[in-house]
């Protein structure tokens, strides 16, 4: 299926690895100028190869920018103008017990999982809506349905996202401009694979062991029973943001694996 994305620019935030990455290569795979962003410039020149190697005519731009702070939205904004597609995927999380996560902490999750997005949306937007068409994605997360009690700061922040994107499609009405969220399950993303692979190591088991008793134990409503892998979220991000996904807006649009049980 053509996406139709060929002409289309993209900014896609956090994307020098996992599953920012992984939509990253699927638009400019389809087609669109990709803006790829990440905290050094050695990450985004590494990312931009790797997409080259995989379509050797993509069409990419890198910049380098703490999107986690007001300033870094600003230097983005500033290097990128306009975008016909916002991608917010910039995101941090961590295990750690409600009593142990200080203010601070609180502080910088929110900062950089949804003011981040905040920021951008508010500039690019005005921009997609004069035009007529435009699109704004925000990567959720299952854990926004499902606030885990292991990461509850990580999944205000994730319900924060919904909420954000829900208001923004009600601001766009009747314009060909949508806003979403997409939201995964657990991702095989760097910083996933970087924590199965130490808790194998000090376990004495194997990665694919840890990968097992994490379902059980902790998403045992996972359908796959499996984590995801970028690329099968970036597929549907893919669509998303394209013109054929015209009737779909305001939506949380579930790629989580069917860990969430509720029909809603």
């Amino acid at each position: 299926m053509d996406l139709e994305l060929k002409g289309k620019s993209a900014v896609v935030t956090g994307s020098t690895a996992g599953i920012g990455l992984a939509i990253a290569e699927a638009l400019a795979g389809e087609g669109a100028t990709v803006v790829v962003n990440g905290r050094t410039d050695e990450r985004v020149a590494a990312a931009i190869e790797r997409i080259q190697k995989k379509s050797s005519g993509a069409k990419l731009r890198g910049v380098t920018a703490d999107l986690g702070t007001a300033k870094g939205a600003a230097d983005l904004v500033r290097a990128v103008p306009d975008a016909d597609i916002l991608v917010n995927n910039l995101g941090m999380y961590a295990f750690k017990p409600f009593e142990e996560i200080p203010d601070a902490e609180w502080m910088q999750i929110f900062e950089v999982n949804v003011m981040s997005g905040v920021r951008l949306a508010r500039h690019y937007l005005p921009g997609m809506l004069r035009r007529n068409w435009g699109r704004v994605i925000f990567i959720s997360s299952e854990s926004g349905q499902q606030i885990p009690a292991e990461m509850i700061h990580y999944g205000m922040t994730k319900t924060a996202q919904l909420a954000v994107a829900r208001g923004l499609a009600e601001a766009t009405a009747g314009t060909g401009v949508t806003v979403n969220s997409v939201l995964p399950g657990p991702t095989a993303s760097e910083g996933a694979n970087k924590i199965v692979g130490q808790l194998a190591r000090q376990r004495g088991v194997s990665e694919k062991e840890i990968e097992t008793d994490f379902f059980a134990r902790l998403r045992p409503s996972s359908l796959l029973k499996r984590f995801e892998t970028p690329e099968e979220i970036a597929a549907v991000v893919a669509f998303v943001a394209s013109p054929r996904s015209a009737a779909i807006s305001g939506a949380a649009v579930r790629a989580e694996g069917g860990v969430v049980r509720s029909l809603l």
